[in-house]
């Protein structure tokens, strides 16, 4: 479950060379521990510790974030902060809707239903620049639309179930992180990690205010009580290598690469989260779902493609 950190395609890189073969590698391996984060967070949560989880899994990784970025964090303006902040606190929607999407769906549902992002973002775009997207991307998109239709109907045709909803939610909700980001003017030249802080630390402040409101769930502190070495683990993995690994390697392979190239190379997130939750975590699709699953990979990688 990436922390919204994904890179926004930019224009068409030149043919790759050695630095761009060579940073591949590092970026793929951050789509395969997304892919795996859904997993994961299915593992080690449940309604009522979704709040504890991720007041646990961003404030560990926070201070060392700050620690790594306190000269720069402390040169932004307060427009830069108000602007930081404002977009934490949409991060902070998007991982309470991801997190409890994720409890109550399966991971492979999880990890291609957020892919829709990729089709909603250009659309959302289409829409404030009132300029028609091509025919050829809203073929996609409704390729896309249609597998999930498919992949959510397990057993037959029923309504989506909640998670299902949640995950359509939490990818709408990243396409108007992705939008916020792109218009707020204060943050447009604030340096990418102190950003990431302060976003980071937005988020935190909404989980910690919500989980000191009685009937939210377990507090942060019986969730640490109760965590096994298992759950300990389920949490360093999205603490350590989702977010701290996944964050660090995205900004030393954009230096090295084109942000298209490493668009690309994360947009294949959902073939990792579908064979983690397929190969690892047990889940079965069936031919509807299988179905599904193939029209929205398929649709997602055209859309992309047909936008640059």
């Amino acid at each position: 479950m990436p922390p919204a950190l994904e890179a926004v395609p930019g224009a068409p890189g030149t043919a790759p060379g050695r630095a761009a073969r060579f940073a591949d590698l590092p970026v793929l391996a951050v789509a395969v521990v997304w892919g795996g984060s859904y997993l994961a967070a299915k593992g080690i949560t449940t309604t009522q510790t979704v709040i504890g989880v991720l007041v646990l899994r961003f404030g560990l990784v926070l201070p060392v974030l700050a620690v790594a970025g306190w000269r720069r964090l402390r040169a932004l303006t307060p427009a830069q902060l108000r602007g930081a902040g404002l977009l934490g606190l949409v991060l902070g929607g998007i991982f309470l809707l991801e997190t409890y999407g994720v409890v109550h769906t399966s991971a492979t549902n999880a990890g291609l239903i957020i892919s829709l992002t990729m089709i909603f973002t250009p659309l959302a775009e289409a829409v404030v620049r009132r300029r028609m997207p091509p025919g050829a991307f809203l073929a996609a998109a409704a390729l896309s639309v249609a597998g999930v239709v498919l992949l959510t109907q397990g057993g037959g045709f029923t309504a989506p179930g909640l998670g299902d909803l949640l995950m359509l939610a939490a990818a709408l909700a990243r396409t108007l992180n992705v939008l916020l980001t792109a218009r707020i003017k204060a943050v447009q030249d604030a340096d990418a990690l102190s950003l990431t802080t302060v976003q980071l630390g937005g988020a935190v402040l909404v989980f910690a205010v919500l989980a000191a409101v009685p009937g939210t769930g377990d507090s942060p502190w019986a969730v640490a009580a109760g965590f096994g070495a298992a759950e300990w683990a389920g949490l360093v993995f999205l603490s350590v290598l989702c977010t701290l690994f996944a964050f660090f390697v995205q900004m030393w392979a954009v230096r090295r690469t084109s942000p298209s190239r490493v668009s690309l190379l994360l947009g294949t997130e959902p073939l990792w989260a579908a064979a983690a939750g397929i190969a690892i975590g047990g889940e079965h699709l069936g031919p509807v779902g299988l179905a599904g699953a193939a029209l929205v990979l398929a649709g997602t990688a055209w859309g992309r493609r047909t936008v640059g």
